[in-house]
């Protein structure tokens, strides 16, 4: 059931399952948070009170915030563990990614570990040779980029065929349906071109910063790095010495929650035990 939180000039939509330890989900840019409901379902049977969110600016959360940016959203996240009763995990895929760990930064009482699917957290630099050589990341970058310049909804869901490759989940087209009708309502893709174009640079300050255990999961074909290993294990060496773990999911794309959803939630229940005992 779909419950909302008010919080300064918008509300957020949220929806709460399980019985246990608490982990909040939050979806990247241009989706919503029907995108875990398979790895949210596993996580509920492996004993967790599992909290799912819109974004600010998506699904059923509203639009008309005073900005987009990772801090931001860090907050609507902080916000919803105080509500919900944290401490916390938070779950950030791609863009939420980079929240979760300026969310840990900000109030490590609040938010007890994190884990980082695909997740948008350091500086990024185009890699020029790998546009020429990299077919998957050239199609992949012209996507995203072209997204947000002319704000185009058709771009966007080419991207995210492009950032499933191989088999498809369950439920795909209609997810991706429920993503166009979403999009095309007014001010929605103008959301997504405002956080594609907000640089992830206040998420890499604070990666020094996290006290909490994190994990970092990366589809080895996700089109968004010409390297994605390479990204997973910066973000890994940026945080403090003993706190980062890689998980790559082998075939997975940009989304390894909605595309392989088993491995990534086995991946966060092996984290999260391993973490409770250290």
């Amino acid at each position: 059931m779909t419950e909302f939180l008010g919080i300064e000039d918008g509300r957020l939509a949220y929806e709460v399952t399980g019985e246990g330890p608490l982990l909040v989900l939050a979806h990247g840019m241009g989706d919503n948070r029907a995108a875990y409901r398979e790895s949210a379902a596993l996580l509920v049977a492996a004993g967790y009170r599992v909290a799912t969110t819109d974004l600010r600016g998506h699904g059923e959360s509203s639009t008309g915030w005073a900005s987009y940016t990772r801090t931001d959203v860090a907050g609507d996240l902080l916000a919803l563990i105080r509500h919900l009763g944290g401490p916390a995990v938070i779950v950030g895929h791609s863009f939420a990614g980079g929240a979760a760990t300026i969310a840990a930064a900000q109030e490590p009482e609040l938010v007890s570990a994190i884990v980082e699917i695909g997740s948008f957290t350091r500086a990024q630099k185009l890699d020029f040779g790998a546009v020429g050589s990299n077919a998957r990341y050239r199609k992949g970058m012209l996507l995203l980029m072209g997204t947000g310049m002319v704000r185009s909804v058709g771009l966007w869901k080419r991207y995210l065929d492009h950032a499933y490759p191989g088999a498809r989940p369950a439920g795909f087209a209609a997810h991706v349906a429920a993503v166009e009708t979403d999009l095309r309502r007014p001010g929605r893709i103008a959301v997504v071109a405002k956080m594609g174009m907000s640089a992830p640079t206040d998420a890499g300050a604070r990666l020094g910063d996290v006290q909490c255990p994190a994990l970092i999961i990366e589809g080895t074909l996700d089109p968004d790095w010409a390297d994605p290993r390479a990204e997973g294990a910066a973000i890994v060496a940026e945080l403090p010495a003993g706190l980062g773990r890689l998980e790559m999911i082998e075939g997975a794309g940009h989304y390894a929650h909605a595309q392989f959803p088993a491995e990534t939630a086995a991946a966060i229940v092996s984290f999260l035990k391993a973490a409770s005992r250290a």
